[in-house]
């Protein structure tokens, strides 16, 4: 096998804001796995929570790069993914994320099958995701839910974390009044004090909330889940579920975890976690950085899995260098394609790194 690496600018249509920070655009480095005159691909974005800056991630998907050319074909290097050995030790975890979405694309298209029926899902995935809206003024948030309605989407979900509450809250009232038959999710990324949270979610659910994520400050699962317990509404984990032995401690014990391919690993990460929390009372989020289709692709081929989908990364950008999971409608869903099921746009030219023999 031999691989390629890419690296293109994602701009956002328009700058997104959450309780920590405001994003604007993000790097994307793409990684193409060749074998038999076939070519398989994935995507790693940058993401200062993360940690990973584009020379990381670049420095990261080269050094796999030329581990990949010592594979036979992609089973190969997906069983000694899966095992620990290929990218393993300190490799971002958005890396082998990347990595095995490039390996199953590469898999699905040389068998013909799409990548959620190599993973023995024999249905094809369609789900209502959660359109994002991020901070900004109540009129501007209800007209953005209305026009977000009108286009068919089912579920909003509204960032929050102000200094001030009650800006939250009276947003959260607006668009409510704006769109009263939306299921509204709602996503402070961390910034309540445990006391906050008790006193503002008994308000919000009187707003007909369906849930919350990750409304507490990050580091403390054990008040996350005491929270849990007592909330009036469901309290999903985020930024407190990074992998299996986070999910593992809280399965049970909240509502909802929301799992990301950048943070856990990948595809076969994200089936360890599901099989961990079925049973437990605890329900499965997919949840996405802001990508292209290509990043979120392997997600998609999840979403039968999911009570709650949050993979709108792709709708967030000004130009999505990729297509083929839809999702302007309300609904992302997989083409019915072999592999990831994407194809690209025509895109600026970047620069290319390829290293490997045929």
């Amino acid at each position: 096998m031999k691989a390629a690496t890419r690296t293109v600018r994602l701009e956002l249509t328009e700058p997104l804001r959450i309780s920590r920070s405001t994003t604007a655009a993000r790097d994307a480095v793409w990684l193409s796995v060749e074998h038999g005159g076939v070519t398989g691909h994935g995507e790693a974005v940058t993401s200062v929570y993360y940690g990973l800056d584009t020379a990381t991630l670049r420095r990261s998907l080269t050094d796999v790069s030329r581990e990949l050319c010592r594979y036979p074909d992609p089973a190969a290097a997906l069983e000694s993914l899966r095992a620990g050995e290929l990218a393993g030790g300190a490799t971002p975890p958005a890396v082998r994320a990347a990595v095995e979405a490039a390996l199953l694309d590469l898999a699905g298209i040389r068998a013909g099958r799409p990548v959620h029926r190599l993973l023995g899902l024999p249905q094809a995935p369609v789900a209502a995701t959660a359109r994002t809206i991020g901070i900004t003024s109540s009129l501007d948030a209800a007209a953005q839910a209305r026009a977000l309605t009108a286009s068919g989407f089912e579920v909003l979900k509204l960032k929050a974390g102000l200094p001030d509450p009650e800006e939250d809250v009276e947003r959260l009232r607006v668009v409510r009044d704006a769109v009263p038959r939306a299921r509204l999710l709602l996503d402070p990324n961390g910034a309540w004090t445990p006391r906050q949270a008790e006193a503002l979610l008994p308000r919000f659910a009187d707003l007909g909330v369906e849930a919350v994520e990750q409304p507490v400050t990050p580091g403390d699962p054990e008040g996350l889940a005491a929270l849990a317990e007592r909330s009036p509404l469901p309290v999903i984990a985020d930024e407190d579920a990074v992998g299996l032995e986070d999910v593992r401690r809280l399965a049970g014990r909240v509502h909802g975890v929301n799992v990301k391919l950048a943070k856990c690993g990948g595809v076969h990460a994200a089936l360890r976690i599901a099989e961990t929390i079925a049973g437990s009372g605890t329900e499965l989020m997919l949840g996405c950085l802001a990508a292209s289709s290509l990043g979120l692709a392997p997600a998609v081929h999840l979403a039968g899995l999911a009570r709650w989908t949050d993979l709108d990364g792709h709708l967030l950008l000004a130009h999505d260098p990729w297509t083929g999971i839809g999702g302007e409608d309300g609904y992302v869903r997989t083409s019915g394609l072999p592999g990831l099921g994407v194809a690209p746009r025509t895109v600026r030219p970047e620069r290319r790194a390829a290293v490997g023999a045929p």
